[in-house]
């Protein structure tokens, strides 16, 4: 149990860590930043989606919003280019904000499981949910590692490429260690960097 629960609470933080490989979650359309888009031209307050930009990409923002805002009083066809120009406009600012690129929107339903989980505890309040997909996933690639390490411990000091597939199955189970260690006890650096300097989002 006391292993499990070291576990839980390391993969979770590794999940943090692991941020910017999942970043094109605020890329979908129905990821949280295009959420905010339609609720900000949906209202007419822009405030929704400033805070998923930096500070001084602020000016930039509230043009791109009033320009929609004007254009999608059309209704129709206009509204929707008007809405997508605005989406894609936000989007492409926020990846910037993180130190990505933007590739596109993507289409809606792409969302990996652990962000999905994430999503979902951030909704209800409960993080088991989220604890149970990467502990899941990293017991997994634990167990994986370490077995393949067991199985050609005891080889034979005179077969020397033997002896080599273990020191590499060694290596990659021990980096692979190394790695949720230190993962645990990190935040991905761009979210460092970006928080010291302007804590406008957290995604």
């Amino acid at each position: 149990m006391k292993i499990r629960n070291f576990l839980t609470a390391s993969a979770v933080a590794v999940a943090l860590a692991w941020s910017a490989s999942a970043s094109a979650h605020c890329d979908t359309l129905d990821g949280p930043v295009v959420a905010a888009a339609r609720k900000a031209l949906d209202t007419g307050n822009p405030n929704f989606v400033l805070v998923w930009v930096q500070k001084n990409d602020e000016a930039e923002i509230r043009n791109a919003f009033q320009k929609a805002r004007n254009v999608r009083k059309a209704g129709g066809e206009a509204k929707e280019l008007a809405d997508m120009y605005f989406f894609e406009t936000l989007v492409r600012i926020h990846r910037a904000g993180e130190g990505a690129a933007y590739t596109g929107l993507k289409p809606a339903g792409m969302v990996e499981p652990p962000i999905a989980a994430a999503d979902k505890a951030i909704e209800t309040g409960k993080l088991q949910g989220l604890a149970k997909v990467i502990f899941d996933r990293t017991e997994k690639g634990l167990h994986g590692h370490f077995d393949q390490v067991m199985a050609k411990k005891k080889y034979d000091p005179t077969d020397v490429e033997a002896g080599r597939a273990y020191t590499s199955a060694y290596v990659e189970f021990t980096h692979y260690a190394e790695r949720l260690y230190n993962a645990a006890e990190t935040m991905a650096p761009e979210h460092v960097q970006k928080t010291s300097a302007a804590p406008a989002h957290t995604h």
